[in-house]
């Protein structure tokens, strides 16, 4: 019974945590439940991103309807993007089979770091140019490229591909915070649900139990986010986006000190 309680509470810590990274700030939910599952459950890091990806499928999902309601979703872009990412998940997925459990997982706690002072610092309140200040042809190299490099991060480390996405969102495609992050959980959505399905087809079994409680309490959280996210004005949600990412990057590099 104690082990049932402890289980629950790791994964509602887990789900919490990666909720709010989700609903702020289109962060993979494998940033946070991957390592919480390997360190504190004793779960293989391959079958810990699988269900860290299928706990990413519905909070993603739900978190881009309520940007969706608000306009903040560059859907046409969000295509390309997807495109280039689901081109490069499976094959990411693939590879990362052949990489040792102590690998896996820990690539995008300094980039979520790093994106969290980078939003307090220098906050994004604006477009940096419109969308027609660079050719079409030229976003659309752009936006497939960056989702091809965010794909492959995706699958192989089941972590970072959410940050690297609102990276190139916000950095190569000067989106402001709000729609970036939007299109980022919409892109997700579907990488996600692609990472999923190959980690479990590849021979990873579902903890089941796990599973389900880790997708509820991820959901529950991310559509808390997004609703207060989609309501702050930009400067306010660089803020609590950066403190987010900020605190999340200090706890991952902590429990990998563990």
């Amino acid at each position: 019974m104690d082990e049932l309680w402890f289980q629950i509470l790791i994964c509602f810590l887990a789900g919490a945590g990666a909720g709010l990274g989700t609903g702020f700030a289109g962060m993979s939910a494998a940033t946070v439940i991957s390592p919480m599952l390997v360190t504190f459950l004793d779960i293989p890091a391959y079958d810990a991103i699988g269900i860290a990806l299928g706990s990413d499928v519905l909070a993603s999902a739900v978190s881009a309807r309520t940007y969706a309601k608000s306009g903040a979703i560059d859907i046409k872009n969000g295509i390309v993007m997807m495109c280039g990412v689901l081109s490069m998940t499976m094959v990411g997925s693939w590879l990362s089979t052949m990489v040792p459990n102590s690998t896996l997982g820990g690539f995008s706690v300094a980039m979520t770091l790093v994106l969290g002072l980078r939003f307090l610092i220098f906050p994004i309140t604006a477009p940096r140019y419109a969308a027609g200040d660079c050719g079409r042809r030229t976003q659309i190299i752009k936006g497939a490229v960056g989702g091809a490099c965010i794909g492959l991060i995706c699958g192989f480390f089941g972590a970072g591909g959410g940050m690297m996405m609102l990276m190139v969102l916000t950095v190569v495609l000067g989106y402001e915070l709000k729609t970036a992050v939007g299109t980022s959980v919409f892109v997700m959505t579907f990488s996600a649900l692609t990472g999923m399905a190959s980690h479990f087809a590849l021979g990873s079994t579902p903890h089941l139990g796990i599973l389900i409680m880790c997708v509820i309490f991820t959901l529950l959280w991310a559509q808390l986010a997004a609703k207060i996210a989609t309501r702050a004005d930009a400067l306010l949600l660089n803020r609590l986006t950066g403190v987010i990412l900020t605190v999340l990057g200090i706890v991952l590099i902590l429990i990998s000190w563990l």
